[in-house]
């Protein structure tokens, strides 16, 4: 007896891809013409460019000042995840209205199943060239690809290819191993280090990495290499869903009243998330497929499904929620509601064993971390959003200027580049304990004189004795002075100091500063 699911035509998958959406989202938001060059820098290195900036030899994991030295007129800016999910909801959109059911895997690509868009256009390539041409109507280029497989297809997307049915392993086994590793909505992060580890081991291609034995490969590595390995060979992917999935796991709030701000529904969204992972964690799965909806006083209803190679945490999650409504309220797609959110709902499509998530250092998947931020969160539901800040390290030259406060749960990006030149900057390590608001104190040298600083950026004298108060000590080391000339062109916001590192007796060291007012105590070492 023949079994019929073994000669059922594999479900064809369509991948669209934007190549450099990063720089393209940056050069939308700035209202750039699309021959200026773009780079996006994250932690002082490119990690995207536009085609034009490539064209003038700027590359991906170039420092930031290679880069400008490469490309003079380059114009660079900050990644920001929430802007590329938010201008990408024009393109989400325009997708959908052509072939409902997309799924976004992060911005700048989504995938599709190619039955249902197959069969309204006739054929893969008049699909392909309809979808090619409705996101062209948002502004934006786009690649697609086809193929048997979802992450098949997502590779193909990045050659513009329709891989045949049946030749997934003949497709893939060229392309050099790396290809693995290049799309992180697919790969879980360490598999960057496994593509490393083969081609130390001489493998250069797919192709020699599927003919590796499937038992070697599983003794190995762990499951996410053994997943790639069956997509290299061309197998059917397994599916993400590892258990049914449980009653009861769908959440949603309605707002009243309704939502029209994002701050407003990203707020709400973070306590969804916060019930729909209490959920989860109770019935011992995690979700690695989320639909998201909204729905308006007016009957207008957004969903968006968002695919993961890694098990959604909370923050992923509320992540997810604050892009699509972000992009959704503010973006420059035509159906933009008319009235405010008055519901939203999160729904679990496929879940897996809640043992795929990353264990927390006390056992379970970061209770004490999750314990934490349910009560600052809390704290946030009583007092505002804003009430409750985290510090981020920013750019600047002392400890204060470099401590920036968000709202927790915000997204963590500083007002300045931590990783830019700052000259006069403190050198390490910071002091531990930073003063808002500095207390005077004096410093002599050894005849009671007061030390200050001369227009040369030198002290007037030894540093002998500092008098802080009723108190005083004495003073047996010093480094520095590290002078401060800021704003110069600005005469109302200029300043003229230095900064000086002390070391008292009773091994106390003090950060202290000198400006228009004199010495005072900026930072106290632990």
């Amino acid at each position: 007896m023949n079994d019929s699911s073994s000669l059922r035509a594999p479900a064809r998958v369509v991948a669209l891809w934007c190549p450099d959406w990063p720089a393209v989202a940056v050069a939308a938001a700035a209202e750039l013409p699309a021959i200026v060059p773009v780079a996006v820098v994250s932690a002082n290195r490119v990690v995207a460019c536009s085609a034009s900036a490539r064209a003038a030899g700027v590359r991906r994991g170039l420092r930031r000042r290679e880069a400008q030295a490469r490309c003079p007129e380059l114009h660079v800016a900050r990644s920001d995840p929430d802007l590329e999910a938010r201008t990408f909801e024009a393109v989400v959109a325009a997708i959908d209205a052509v072939a409902p059911g997309v799924e976004v895997l992060r911005p700048g690509l989504v995938v599709l199943a190619a039955r249902g868009v197959v069969r309204w256009f006739g054929s893969e390539e008049a699909a392909a060239e309809a979808l090619i041409d409705a996101v062209a109507a948002t502004g934006v280029e786009c690649q697609v690809g086809v193929a048997d497989e979802l992450s098949t297809a997502v590779l193909a997307a990045r050659r513009n290819a329709l891989v045949p049915t049946g030749r997934c392993a003949e497709f893939l086994a060229p392309l050099p191993v790396s290809y693995l590793a290049v799309e992180p909505a697919l790969a879980a992060p360490r598999r960057a280090d496994t593509v490393d580890l083969l081609r130390r081991l001489g493998i250069r291609t797919i192709g020699a990495f599927a003919a590796l034995s499937p038992i070697d490969v599983a003794s190995r590595f762990d499951a996410d290499v053994v997943a790639a390995h069956r997509s290299a060979r061309g197998l059917p992917e397994r599916p993400p869903s590892g258990r049914p999935i449980p009653p009861d796991l769908t959440v949603e709030q309605p707002c009243d009243p309704p939502v029209e701000r994002v701050d407003a529904a990203a707020f709400a969204g973070r306590a969804l998330a916060e019930l729909l992972h209490t959920r989860l964690a109770a019935a011992g799965v995690a979700c690695t497929r989320l639909l998201v909806t909204a729905r308006t006083g007016a009957g207008e209803e957004l969903a968006r499904t968002w695919r993961c190679a890694e098990p959604l945490t909370p923050e992923g999650t509320a992540d997810r929620v604050r892009w699509q409504l972000d992009g959704w309220l503010t973006g420059r797609n035509t159906n933009r509601p008319t009235a405010g959110i008055v519901l939203l709902r999160l729904e679990p499509v496929e879940v897996v064993a809640a043992g795929a998530l990353q264990l927390g250092l006390w056992g379970g998947v970061g209770d004490e971390d999750e314990r934490a931020r349910r009560a600052l969160v809390r704290v946030q539901g009583l007092l505002g959003g804003d009430a409750v800040r985290i510090g981020v390290l920013g750019g600047g030259r002392g400890p204060t200027e470099r401590i920036v406060l968000v709202p927790v749960g915000d997204e963590a990006i500083p007002h300045s580049d931590p990783d830019a030149p700052w000259p006069g900057r403190l050198p390490p390590p910071a002091p531990a304990l930073v003063l808002h608001t500095p207390p005077a104190i004096r410093l002599d040298d050894d005849v009671g004189n007061p030390v200050s600083v001369t227009e040369r950026g030198l002290l007037s004298g030894s540093p002998a004795r500092l008098r802080w108060g009723s108190r005083s000590w004495t003073v047996i080391g010093w480094a520095g002075p590290w002078p401060v000339d800021e704003y110069w062109w600005d005469p109302a916001a200029a300043r003229c100091a230095a900064r000086l590192q002390v070391l008292l007796e009773e091994s106390r060291a003090l950060l202290v500063f000198f400006g228009a007012d004199g010495w005072r105590v900026e930072g106290v070492y632990d």
